[in-house]
């Protein structure tokens, strides 16, 4: 007879991430363990956002949770009692430009590498969401966790404050960019954003080298509507 596996008990938003990874870590001699989320990966506009968060041992924020199980007021209600309690944080970001040209895989990595460059101290280890490892060489130790980011209280963290970073960034952008609506999809795909894509083209926010893309650039010799005068603002 087959033995029947396990049903892993569904995370929510009741069940607060814990810190048994970073005992692990600091057990086996790490002094600083940084949690590392991104945001913005999946955007079709903006810059790809990585967070790096270092937790104190002691202490606690309630209410921290995986940014995406929080609703924009909590995680901007959070934000600054979650990075006054770090103790260092940083968040990094790649520009859409720099996403278009380099790939997302070296972009993201790019922004990781800028969030780690902002701490004051040097982590011996991290605990990253997911499968895929964008932090070494960074970091000596990297700790892939799967859903790390609703387990893991400073991958938690990182995930607010990237998020929240980022979702600023597109409310101001909205202003010179309005018909894209990215104050309420933040860059991301939706139908409203799509009939503004339909209508008016890409933005120069907008991440012109991915495939989906093809349907929206104008072609040549078309008008892209973007603010006169405007520099766009650089993320560093």
């Amino acid at each position: 007879m087959t033995p029947v596996a396990a049903k892993r008990k569904p995370i929510s938003k009741k069940t607060p991430p814990n810190r048994l990874i970073e005992r692990e870590l600091w057990d086996a001699g790490h002094e600083f363990v940084v949690g590392i989320d991104e945001v913005g990966r999946g955007a079709w506009a903006g810059p790809l956002m990585v967070g790096a968060a270092v937790l104190p041992r002691s202490g606690r924020v309630l209410g921290v949770r995986d940014s995406k199980m929080l609703s924009e007021a909590e995680r901007e209600k959070l934000f600054d009692r979650v990075a006054s309690w770090c103790l260092t944080w940083g968040v990094g970001g790649a520009s859409q430009q720099e996403c278009d040209e380099l790939g997302m895989a070296a972009a993201q990595r790019l922004a990781t590498q800028r969030a780690l460059e902002a701490l004051t101290v040097r982590p011996g280890a991290a605990v990253v969401d997911g499968k895929w490892d964008f932090v070494s060489p960074h970091v000596d130790h990297v700790e892939m966790r799967v859903k790390a980011d609703a387990i893991c209280l400073p991958v938690a963290a990182a995930s607010i404050l990237a998020k929240v970073t980022r979702d600023r960034i597109m409310r101001e952008q909205a202003e010179h960019y309005p018909h894209w609506h990215f104050d309420t999809n933040k860059g991301y795909p939706c139908p409203l954003h799509k009939i503004a894509l339909q209508g008016y083209g890409a933005s120069a926010i907008h991440r012109r080298t991915w495939v989906f893309m093809d349907n929206y650039v104008l072609s040549p010799g078309e008008r892209v509507l973007r603010p006169e005068p405007f520099e766009q603002p650089t993320l560093f």
